[in-house]
C-alpha cells in the first residue's frame, strides 16, 4: 500500500470537505442577511396578482432585485413579455446552473399555487450562489418563467428551449410549494397539448329555412361526442378533457361558428403525439359530416411530460432534511396534471420537489392556498428552500464527477420515459 498516496487522498478529501463546508456556510449566511428582502418581494406579489403574460410587477420586481445582486438582465427573454434573464458569469470556468422562477397568479382566484414563494425562493437561491461562484467558477442564471398555469401566451419554459436557452446550461433547479406535514420530491406528470378546436358553418332561420344553414354547434356536438367513445379506448395514461365556450348567438339561428378548448394529456411526449392525431382526425371527420370547415391548434406552448432525475433529487433531499424538513416518500406514479417544468426536463436534468408551506393537506388552486401562500410558514419556506437549492448547485459545481452521473441518470430516463 502506498501510505504517502493514502494520506495525500485524504487529506485532499479533507481540504474539499472543508472548503465546501465553508461555502455552505457563506451562502447560508447571505440567505439569512437577505432573506426579509425576498419575503417581502413574495408578500408584494402576492398582494398583486398577475395571470400569464401579464405579470409585470412580479418580473419587474424579481428582476431589478436581481440586477441590484450582481447580474445582467434581459427582459422580456424568450418571446414572452413578462420573461427574463438573469446572468452572471464568474472569471472561471465551471458548470452552468439554472433556477427556475414562476409568479403567475391563478386567474380569479390569486395565488393559489404559491408562485409568489416559488419566484422568490429561485431567485434567492441563485443571488446566494452567485455571492460564492466567483471563488469556485461557473455560471449562475435565473430564468423568470411566466404563465406556468397557461392562458394566453402561457407555458414559458417550453419558449426558452426552444429559443436555445438551455443548450448550454448543466442542470436546472426549483422547488414547488406544497401542503401537509411533509415535503416530497419530484414527481412525473403528464404532456398536455392545450387546443382550440373550431368550427366555421353557415347562418340561417333555425325555423323558416334551417336547409340553408351549415350547423357549427353540430360539429362540434359530434366532436365532443366522439372524444368521449374515443376514450373507451384509452389507457389510464391518457386524459382528454374540454369545454365549448362559444356554442352559438340565439336559439333561433343555426350556429356559425363555435370553439371548444381541450387538455390533451398523456405521460409520455411520444404517446401524447399519437394521441393529437387522433383528436385531430375526430375533428376533421365532424367537419365532413356536416359541411363546416374546421380548425384544430395549439393556443399556447404544448406542455411536455416530466422526466425524472432521482440522482439529483436525492441530492437536494439530502440538503433539505439537514435544514429540519422531513421528505415524504411516495410510489412512482404519474400524477395527475401538468407543468412546462417537464419541457425543462426534457433537455438537462431538472428538480421540482416540493415545500410544505402547512401544517395540514389542502386543496391546491383554493382560498386557503391563497391564504397559506403568504403565511410565516411561507415566508420560512423561502428560507429553507432557497438554502437546499442553492447547496444542492454548490456540491455539483464542486464535484464533477457527481455532475456526471447525474447527466448520465437523466439520459437514461429521457431514452426509458416511455416504458414506465
Amino acid at each position: 500500500m502506498n501510505i504517502a498516496l493514502v494520506l495525500c487522498t485524504i487529506d485532499s478529501t479533507f481540504r474539499r470537505n472543508y472548503f465546501m463546508s465553508e461555502l455552505k456556510n457563506q451562502i447560508s449566511q447571505f440567505i439569512d442577511t437577505n432573506a426579509k428582502t425576498y419575503q417581502d418581494i413574495s408578500l408584494a406579489i402576492h398582494a398583486k396578482p398577475e395571470v400569464s403574460d401579464f405579470e409585470y410587477f412580479a418580473s419587474q420586481t424579481l428582476s431589478e432585485q436581481l440586477k441590484k445582486e450582481g447580474f445582467e438582465i434581459e427582459l422580456p427573454a424568450a418571446g414572452h413579455r413578462t420573461g427574463f434573464v438573469a446572468t452572471y458569469k464568474s472569471n472561471k470556468p465551471g458548470p452552468t446552473v439554472v433556477f427556475l422562477a414562476e409568479y403567475d397568479a391563478l386567474a380569479g382566484l390569486g395565488h393559489g399555487c404559491g408562485h409568489n414563494v416559488f419566484g422568490a425562493t429561485s431567485s434567492l437561491a441563485g443571488a446566494a450562489l452567485k455571492s460564492v461562484v466567483d471563488q469556485i467558477g461557473g455560471e449562475v442564471r435565473v430564468y423568470g418563467t411566466p404563465g406556468e398555469e397557461g392562458g394566453q401566451n402561457g407555458s414559458a419554459k417550453g419558449s426558452f428551449v426552444k429559443k436555445g436557452y438551455l443548450k448550454d446550461v448543466d442542470f436546472a433547479l426549483c422547488v414547488h410549494p406544497g401542503s401537509g406535514p411533509e415535503d416530497g420530491l419530484s414527481t412525473r406528470n403528464y404532456a398536455c397539448a392545450p387546443v382550440d378546436i373550431e368550427f366555421w358553418g353557415k347562418p340561417a332561420h333555425a325555423a323558416g329555412c334551417p336547409q340553408d344553414g351549415i350547423n357549427a354547434l353540430d360539429a362540434q356536438i359530434l366532436t365532443y361526442a366522439a372524444i368521449g367513445v374515443l376514450r373507451q379506448q384509452l389507457t389510464d395514461r391518457i386524459r382528454i378533457h374540454g369545454v365549448i365556450v362559444e356554442g352559438g348567438t340565439a336559439p333561433n339561428v343555426i350556429p356559425e361558428y363555435t370553439k371548444a378548448k381541450y387538455y390533451i394529456r398523456a405521460a409520455d411526449i411520444d404517446t401524447l403525439h399519437e394521441l393529437y392525431e387522433k383528436v385531430e382526425n375526430i375533428v376533421k371527420g365532424s367537419a365532413l359530416q356536416t359541411g363546416c370547415t374546421s380548425s384544430m391548434k395549439l393556443y399556447q406552448n404544448l406542455v411536455e411530460n416530466m422526466v425524472l432525475t432521482p440522482s439529483l433529487d436525492a441530492i437536494y433531499e439530502k440538503y433539505i432534511t439537514e435544514l429540519g424538513n422531513t421528505v415524504k416518500h411516495v410510489e412512482d406514479v404519474v400524477m395527475p396534471g401538468s407543468s412546462d417544468v417537464g419541457n425543462i426536463s426534457q433537455v438537462v436534468p431538472t428538480i421540482q420537489p416540493h415545500i410544505s408551506i402547512t401544517d395540514v393537506q389542502i386543496a391546491g388552486h383554493s382560498q386557503d392556498m391563497v391564504n397559506a401562500s403568504c403565511s410565516q410558514k411561507a415566508m420560512d419556506a423561502i428560507v429553507k428552500g432557497a438554502k437546499a437549492l442553492a447547496f444542492t448547485a454548490l456540491e455539483l459545481f464542486e464535484n464533477p464527477e457527481e455532475l456526471a452521473k447525474v447527466k448520465e441518470d437523466h439520459a437514461w430516463h429521457v431514452e426509458h420515459q416511455k416504458e414506465n
